[in-house]
């Protein structure tokens, strides 16, 4: 039997074990509308009772020694490689991902679960220095269960660089993926981990809607929330979790800035700029959003990245080689559309693209834009390139700067130039001759103002930092002496 075959999990959820549901949701290939499948969806109960389940598999799973967390990890790396190809065939059909993208994220998975693998015994605390006759030692120690929740957009990505992180250092997790791509981002962890020898009752997948969501935030028992996703949602998660008094990590939107220097080599900048813009369709937190280029290469770069536009394959990833694939839904589409043509409308010229056939939106340029355009000023997500000039270093940080923005920059040109930039525009990650979409296991990852609390997780500090409590420890020899 196939790791992804449906009759494991076809109208089930997994609480350690496989459990039907009376409730599920159609998993449908955006590309021709076909039924995937059916995933169970969770009520609040089932997370209150998941919540409580996994709290008591938590301790068990914490106090187990590193080397048995350790060696979950591993062989959870191990599965990703060995089931890739069947990993991404779904994908690619459940979220429009072309193979490439597909690929690139079971590779970060195993990636994750490697790198998870060494944090049971990476060194967890530090010795104090004190002024009184004692040891002081600092300490970190699992938090207890773990919510996340995953977009779809990168479904198997953005859940695992949570999800092994958070139960290699001896917590319990609650995963709720977005309902689109509940089986890539959610079903193939619960296989993975099933296979790997995971003890029962640690991870639990939870597919569902709001309800679900703020469920999985405010069961007393989760006491850290990583959540992916739009700023506003982000938001209203930030303010559930403070309420209840626990930690969120929220990484959310961003409309990034791709600068484009003078005398940087037009058509390398011009194919950074489209891939920046198109890769999977635009719909990506780091996407190039904004395209800020010198007065002296603007008409050369718009016309090179007007071609790469018109050139690029679109159709259903599975049926053959293309570049763009759908969108994930109708919902999605009518906001990029309106986005678009609300800027046209506005003084903003088409260059390429702006229509779509069924959910395929072609990849999109627009030239003379203006700050107060929608295109310019909203995060978009869908490929769509907005193109503005500059005439000094001093123009490009102040546009730059003017966003509530600030997950990713990137800057193509001089260096020295391009140093002077990323000292002054606030981001989270800079990337120097590179567009602005990229991330590794081992770096840390967040952004700042609307993308962000600037929570990181990638590398390991970062994820100890993340997924654990500090505590103080003192010491004495024998009991201290008081004047009570």
């Amino acid at each position: 039997m196939a790791l992804l075959d449906a009759e494991i999990w076809n109208e089930k959820l997994f609480t350690g074990e496989w459990v039907t549901r009376s409730e599920s949701l159609d998993v449908t290939e955006p590309a021709t509308g076909n039924l995937l499948g059916r995933v169970g969806i969770a009520s609040v109960d089932d997370v209150f009772a998941a919540a409580k389940r996994a709290a008591v598999a938590q301790r068990e799973w914490a106090a187990k020694r590193p080397e048995e967390r350790a060696a979950v990890m591993r062989r959870a790396g191990s599965l990703w490689e060995e089931h890739a190809a069947e990993i991404e065939e779904w994908i690619v059909r459940e979220s429009g991902a072309i193979p490439a993208k597909a690929q690139l994220e079971t590779h970060i998975a195993a990636s994750e679960c490697f790198d998870a693998a060494a944090l049971p015994n990476h060194p967890l605390g530090e010795v104090l220095a004190t002024g009184e006759a004692r040891w002081s030692v600092s300490r970190r120690l699992p938090a207890g269960v773990v919510s996340v929740i995953a977009p779809f957009n990168f479904p198997l990505i953005l859940s695992i660089r949570s999800v092994a992180p958070a139960l290699a250092l001896g917590n319990a997790v609650l995963l709720k993926p977005d309902p689109r791509t509940s089986v890539s981002g959610g079903v193939a962890l619960a296989r993975i981990f099933e296979e790997a020898g995971l003890p029962a009752g640690l991870l639990h997948l939870l597919p569902g809607g709001v309800e679900v969501g703020e469920a999985v935030v405010s069961a007393p028992e989760v006491r850290i929330i990583s959540f992916t996703g739009s700023t506003p949602a982000g938001r209203k998660v930030g303010e559930a979790a403070a309420r209840h008094l626990k930690r969120a990590h929220l990484e959310l939107g961003g409309n990034n800035a791709l600068i484009v220097l003078p005398g940087a080599d037009v058509a390398k900048a011009a194919s950074a700029g489209a891939f920046g813009s198109f890769m999977h369709q635009g719909q990506i937190c780091m996407t190039s959003g904004r395209h800020l280029v010198h007065e002296s290469l603007y008409e050369a770069y718009v016309a090179a990245l007007k071609e790469k536009a018109e050139h690029l394959p679109i159709g259903d990833p599975a049926a053959g080689p293309v570049a763009i694939g759908p969108i994930i839904d109708s919902g999605q589409l009518a906001r990029i559309d309106s986005i678009v043509v609300d800027s046209v409308a506005a003084g903003a010229r088409l260059e390429a693209g702006g229509t779509h056939d069924g959910l395929f939106y072609k990849p999109t340029v627009l030239s003379g834009v203006e700050r107060h355009h929608r295109a310019w000023a909203e995060e978009i997500f869908g490929p769509v390139a907005p193109v503005m000039s500059f005439s000094t270093i001093a123009e490009a940080i102040e546009i730059a700067t003017d966003t509530e923005f600030g997950l990713s920059l990137g800057i193509l040109g001089d260096v020295g130039m391009a140093m002077e930039l990323a000292d002054a525009i606030p981001s989270g990650i800079v990337h120097i001759n590179e567009q602005t979409v990229s991330d590794e296991s081992t770096a840390p990852f967040g952004g700042i103002g609307a993308s962000g609390t600037g929570s990181r997780f990638g590398g390991a500090q970062a994820n100890i930092e993340a997924f654990t409590e500090t505590q103080w420890l003192t010491m004495r020899p024998k009991i201290a002496d008081y004047p009570f």
